[in-house]
């Protein structure tokens, strides 16, 4: 949506500062993040009462009654709208209307392309390979907000990562609302381990990151094609929520303990140094001191390298929302204390691994003397160019990181990151 801007001319302006023109991109996968979307809209008027303040997509797409109440908020835009954004926003200016209707994203047959898109980041592109999702968790709203899965064209994603590749930015991250449902909407039979392989041959990408999996894609199969593609990143997020196969049911998980164990052990028999994340949700409606427990022990024999731990928020329109049981504040904040502590302790040990073996980076940015950047397997790795404080050789040094995959030595792990010298 910047780039459309730009390309009509409009100059980009920090949010805080005053400008004609405000765009607030919503979000609504919690109470929270509804609340901090409306904060948004109405602080943004306060800047320049004159402006045209524009709330698009997808608290948008499941409350436009809602937002159009708001005073401060001259236009609102659904997901579908979004692509049309500048359009939209100088026929309001020209001709005065009312707030536009936000269509129905159910009737969204395809997927949206925005047209090309130009990086600003140097080391890292991150490819939107298809939108809207079919699984209905019980305690999600974004099926409702995205609408049903929605693939975009093979080609497409390639020609887009091809010319990525010849503005050298060595790395993707193939995401999306749920990326392991890729193809289900074609005709022909194609899903995301054939795009995988396409995008495997593209020159000069180095790394393919995925981004959140649905556990169930990984099988046996899956896994015999994909450690044939040495670009992949030894890294998978995959989405547990809960630890308890009756807390599973209620959510509408489609999965058990077992099948996920199963899952993990295939990828750590899969890769040596296979990096496991996950989302976790406490206080889930009914979850009991009991099946927190279950969840605490599983998740202590898994040992993720972390766990975004949320505490269960209620989303109007879920059925999740209207189930008995709701879980008092206090006991969801305890839960999410306690996994919160065992996610840092499993970061901890698992970087100590790494202390005096040597690792590939691939360095991203520099800040007040620290190079960043992350190992294949996504292990953050701090570089300190000017130790001892020598500044002789740091010009040197930094055209030398600058966007390259090297290997270097730990030389010490902290608890979220290791570091690391040349």
């Amino acid at each position: 949506m910047i780039q459309k801007f730009i390309e009509k001319g409009y100059e980009i302006v920090n949010h805080t500062e005053k400008a004609d023109i405000y765009i607030v991109n919503t979000c609504t996968v919690t109470n929270m993040s509804d609340r901090k979307s409306r904060q948004m809209l109405r602080k943004q008027k306060q800047i320049n009462p004159y402006s045209i303040v524009v709330a698009c997509g997808c608290y948008v797409q499941v409350a436009k009654d809602e937002l159009e109440k708001i005073e401060e908020i001259d236009l609102v835009l659904g997901n579908v709208e979004k692509k049309d954004i500048v359009e939209i926003v100088e026929k309001y200016i020209k001709e005065n209307k009312e707030k536009v209707e936000v269509a129905d994203i159910n009737e969204k047959q395809e997927f949206s392309e925005f047209g090309e898109v130009i990086y600003s980041e140097k080391t890292r592109a991150v490819i939107k390979i298809q939108d809207g999702c079919d699984r209905f968790c019980s305690y999600c709203i974004i099926p409702y907000a995205r609408g049903r899965v929605r693939s975009r064209k093979p080609e497409n994603i390639i020609s887009e990562i091809k010319k990525i590749a010849k503005e050298n930015i060595k790395e993707v991250v193939i995401t999306g609302i749920h990326i392991a449902s890729y193809g289900k909407d074609f005709e022909e039979k194609y899903g995301l381990i054939d795009l995988l392989e396409e995008i495997n041959k593209v020159e000069g990408i180095e790394r393919i990151r995925l981004g959140s999996l649905e556990p169930l894609i990984i099988t046996e199969e899956f896994m015999k094609r994909l450690v044939k593609l040495e670009k992949i990143c030894h890294h998978f997020h995959l989405s547990l929520q809960s630890g308890c196969d009756e807390t599973l049911k209620r959510m509408n998980r489609r999965y058990t303990m077992k099948q996920f164990e199963e899952i993990v052990n295939l990828l750590r028999r899969s890769y040596q140094d296979v990096m496991l994340t996950t989302d976790i949700i406490v206080g889930f409606p009914q979850e009991t001191e009991e099946e927190f427990n279950i969840t605490y022990k599983e998740l202590e024999k898994i040992k993720f390298y972390k766990m975004h731990v949320f505490k269960y928020s209620q989303r109007k329109g879920t059925r999740a929302a209207k189930m008995q049981g709701q879980v008092d504040g206090k006991i969801k904040e305890e839960r999410s204390r306690k996994l919160i502590e065992l996610s840092n302790k499993n970061e901890k040990e698992y970087n100590e691994k790494y202390a005096g073996k040597k690792v590939e980076i691939l360095f991203e940015e520099e800040k007040k003397g620290i190079y960043k950047g992350h190992t294949k397997n996504y292990i953050l790795g701090y570089l300190k160019i000017n130790k001892d404080g020598k500044k002789d050789n740091e010009e040197e040094l930094k055209n030398k990181l600058d966007n390259k995959i090297l290997e270097v030595t730990c030389i010490k792990a902290e608890e979220d990151h290791i570091l690391v010298e040349i």
